[in-house]
């Protein structure tokens, strides 16, 4: 699909399959900096395959499709994106309210692409374990089936969703062991005009707002262990989602550029120490050694990341990990509002 918008006055969401395309290959996934533009007329939106049972028994998965009353189709969840929020936290809000569940988010499986009226909407799907709630009849969802992945595919009603579907039961089928949310640094005062200790550096007004809505964004995760590398301005990048989760911020200057640039092998062990602990981790660190570690880890793994490698200030990589091996790489831009 081209960078402009389709022609698409008369078309509709039950329209979608007529039209739509998707974004869903590859275990290396970007959102663009700015998805808000992708098109002359976008409407973002977010959700997730909501999922449950046991991922060591593929036989025990049953994932969610909801029935939508105005539209009278099953579908999987999902909706737009409000005001303020970034597309992980609409993801999870939207998922609450038309299921009353909570989830963990995964793999981010890609977006899909279609014309809306005289928009194009793009939707962007994670998988979502739930971990809590409970499901009741309300006015954009009356009825809620889970289901073994076939038998969901069956009863979907659109193509695209049975796609974004099958992605996900490629993951499941291959779960992530360990996952580590590698962030950048927020946005810190200029090193040029800081006669200080560079360690010291602290954040800056766009670095602190940047770090709040880092808590939106990483806690859908739910991650249990936060690290950070020495300089301050990382160790104040995940001190609010440090509060949020009532976790201690663990500090390792091997995680640093320091360490990077003066010994790279000591460098890459304390990373993979956090990642044989397993579940997820998050890793704040600065730009030299995210590119480069992210490098290496695709050189040493089985996914290779032919793109230029990127690490903006603020920025997340949610790298997967199985048996010490990436395994998927997910790169967000920013925390800050896409709407």
């Amino acid at each position: 699909m081209s960078a402009s918008s389709p022609k698409s006055g008369n078309l509709h969401e039950q329209d979608k399959d007529a039209s739509g395309e998707m974004f869903l290959t590859g275990r290396h996934q970007e959102v663009p900096s700015k998805p808000q533009k992708e098109f002359a007329r976008t409407t973002l939106a977010a959700g997730a395959v909501l999922w449950r049972g046991e991922l060591a028994d593929p036989d025990s998965i049953r994932v969610a499709c909801i029935h939508r009353p105005h539209y009278d189709d099953w579908s999987l969840a999902k909706g737009k994106v409000d005001p303020g929020e970034s597309l992980i936290a609409a993801a999870v809000r939207e998922i609450e309210e038309e299921t009353g569940y909570r989830v963990r988010l995964g793999k981010l499986i890609g977006k899909t692409v279609y014309p809306v009226k005289n928009t194009t909407k793009v939707v962007y799907y994670w998988t979502g374990e739930v971990i809590g709630g409970q499901f009741e009849a309300n006015d954009e969802v009356d009825e809620l089936r889970w289901l073994p992945v076939e038998a969901a595919k069956k009863l979907l009603s659109y193509d695209l969703d049975r796609e974004v579907l099958a992605k996900a039961a490629k993951r499941f089928r291959k779960p992530a062991d360990a996952r580590v949310l590698y962030v950048r640094h927020a946005h810190a005062h200029d090193r040029e005009k800081w006669s200080g200790d560079d360690n010291l550096r602290p954040l800056d007004k766009k670095g602190l707002r940047q770090s709040e809505m880092l808590v939106p964004m990483l806690v859908p995760f739910a991650p249990t262990r936060i690290f950070s590398a020495l300089p301050d301005r990382c160790q104040a990048t995940v001190a609010p989602l440090a509060d949020e989760l009532g976790l201690d911020v663990e500090v390792d200057e091997r995680l640093g550029d320091n360490a990077w640039l003066e010994n790279m092998v000591d460098a890459q062990h304390a990373f993979m120490d956090v990642v044989a602990q397993g579940g997820v981790s998050v890793v704040c660190a600065q730009g030299d050694v995210i590119p480069g570690m992210v490098a290496w880890l695709s050189a040493q793994g089985t996914l290779p990341i032919d793109t230029d490698i990127h690490a903006k200030k603020g920025s997340t990589w949610v790298l997967s990990f199985r048996d010490g091996q990436l395994s998927g790489a997910d790169y967000i831009p920013t925390a800050l509002p896409v709407q």
